[in-house]
């Protein structure tokens, strides 16, 4: 059948149940994510060590790397050019980066600084034996970054034009915030429940009450989606410059998704980044890291009990992977008012 999906979405089908549950297109689909932009890392992960390990890079494009501070800050490989041990376990503090298996030291620059027991090696060093760099992409504290990455420009001018006032270069990692999920669905169909809030009133009790369901908006751009949750009354909301084209807005959430997997979710607390990374053709890792703007909105509003909104989501796709694997499923439709954002990231993954 046809993956074509129709750009009148009152005319479209849904992606056929193939792309969540055939090995085969799992892994077309993954090789194209090294031509994407990533996120990496908020320039607070950094705060009082040298370089972080970047682990949900390593799946999704295929590359261990390295967020290192030092004069700039870099993505570099964190694969040692001698042998190819990691180099990073998770973070470390000092200015040389050296090898835990032979001894070879790197700077933060990623240039190969010494090696024992290589005096009498021939052309040695050359640049080959510092380690890669990989592109780098800089935006209000926040790092991108990828193998042969492109098209992040209009996502950056629509995030600028929009949420621009705020100060996110200047939010704080909170580690408390950061949790792993690993969810037994493939991950569109985590993608594909994120980008509508048609769900809303059937699966988050609690969700709804803070969110004012009937103006919620989803608007399309190129190369992601963004969804604004409109505040019940007596909820936390931005307070919006008037320079904003949501001035006059009680705004209690901006839920950005930049394709394939990056959600950047803005509450009046700060932003919660959730990264989607594939495991398997049913298997996802959900990713979630947090960054405070104003202690006094954490717990409260549309931002208040993540884990909770969390739960009820993988339980609905978990029994929505389920389901597209039966016989009995092949594709559905859309709805033209609720489902705009889903049928954008259908047509991105099929053209």
């Amino acid at each position: 059948m046809s993956a074509i999906i129709d750009p009148d979405i009152r005319k479209a089908r849904t992606l056929p149940s193939a792309f969540y549950t055939d090995e085969g297109k799992f892994e077309q689909i993954l090789e194209g994510f090294a031509n994407n932009w990533h996120f990496a890392a908020h320039k607070s992960q950094l705060s009082g060590r040298s370089a972080v390990e970047l682990g949900h890079l390593e799946r999704m494009i295929g590359e261990s790397i390295v967020l290192a501070g030092g004069d700039e800050i870099r993505c570099m490989s964190n694969v040692c050019t001698h042998r190819g041990m990691l180099l990073v376990d998770g973070s470390c503090s000092n200015n040389t980066l050296q090898c835990p298996y032979h001894g070879r030291t790197f700077g933060l620059d990623g240039r190969m600084k010494s090696m024992p027991e290589f005096d009498q090696v021939e052309d040695f060093p050359t640049t080959q034996d510092d380690l890669r760099i990989f592109p780098s992409l800089f935006w209000k504290g926040l790092v991108f970054t990828g193998i042969k990455p492109s098209g992040m420009e209009a996502c950056l001018e629509e995030m600028e034009g929009r949420i621009g006032w705020m100060p996110i270069e200047t939010f704080d990692h909170d580690l408390s915030r950061n949790r792993c999920y690993d969810i037994r669905a493939n991950w569109a169909l985590y993608v594909d429940n994120y980008l509508e809030g048609f769900h809303i009133p059937f699966v988050h009790n609690d969700l709804n009450r803070a969110l004012d369901y009937d103006n919620y908006r989803t608007e399309i751009f190129d190369g992601g989606v963004l969804q604004i949750g409109i505040a019940s009354e007596g909820e936390p909301t931005f307070e919006i410059p008037e320079e904003s084209p949501d001035f006059g807005l009680n705004v209690a959430a901006y839920y950005y998704w930049i394709f394939p997997g990056l959600m950047l979710n803005f509450y009046p607390w700060g932003l919660s980044v959730n990264l989607v990374v594939p495991l398997s053709v049913d298997r996802t890792r959900v990713e979630y890291h947090g960054f405070v703007w104003d202690k006094k909105f954490l717990g409260k509003g549309a931002g208040g009990d993540l884990d909770k909104v969390e739960a009820e989501d993988q339980y609905v796709v978990e029994s929505t992977q389920r389901g597209v694997s039966s016989g009995s499923y092949e594709r559905g439709r859309y709805s033209p008012t609720k489902e705009t954002g889903v049928h954008h990231f259908h047509r991105m993954l099929t053209s």
